[in-house]
């Protein structure tokens, strides 16, 4: 099972992987409590910062992501988080976004959850 969580808030139990390219303003790493961050997983900074959070850009920011994660060196670490699936039970995607709806992590289930 792969779930996505605000990492301010970080109240679920599970294997817990930092999705995001740059760390979370003003958390310490005892606070994120991120088992692995996979920061190469991230859009691109170019992408990132196109995106900028802008909700009228979301369907286009996701066919950008998708066409990303197509990509062979971040086949790798879907692949890998995948496996990571299979052993801990389950994965919690954490990312830092306040837009809890329009953002890479919900992209990244979306694609992680389609991978068998």
């Amino acid at each position: 099972m792969i779930v996505i969580e605000r990492v301010y808030r970080n109240k679920e139990k599970g294997f817990k992987i930092l999705v995001d390219r740059v760390w979370p303003r003003g958390l310490t790493k005892e606070k994120v409590a991120a088992d692995l961050w996979e920061k190469d997983i991230a859009p691109s900074n170019a992408l990132r910062k196109w995106f900028s959070h802008d909700e009228s850009k979301w369907a286009e920011f996701r066919k950008k992501y998708e066409n990303e994660l197509a990509s062979s060196d971040k086949l790798e670490i879907l692949k890998y988080i995948k496996s990571l699936e299979r052993k801990h039970g389950k994965i919690i995607l954490l990312f830092g976004a306040k837009d809890e709806i329009h953002n890479q992590a919900v992209v990244l289930k979306e694609v992680l959850d389609k991978i068998k």
